[in-house]
């Protein structure tokens, strides 16, 4: 399927440029967290509306760490 790996590639390409546009606005955006942006808008969502719950979203939770998969266990004392 030489298609669908094409298909894989551009996305690829694509994600790649919107990371590095991403780092350069200092979005705190990861390639997951583009990638689901990038779906939602292409499914009809207003960027607009998704920037704005994006930002609300931060507001709500300004302590979290962005970027861990797993919460940080309690160091010993």
């Amino acid at each position: 399927m030489p298609d669908a790996e094409n298909k894989r590639a551009k996305a690829r390409e694509v994600i790649d440029i919107l990371e590095d546009i991403s780092k350069l606005l200092n979005t705190n955006l990861n390639r997951t967290e583009l990638s689901l942006c990038v779906s939602l808008i292409e499914n009809g969502v207003n960027p607009d509306a998704l920037a704005a719950v994006i930002k609300d979203l931060r507001k709500e939770t300004p302590n979290s760490k962005r970027g861990t998969a797993h919460p940080q266990a309690p160091a010993d004392s």
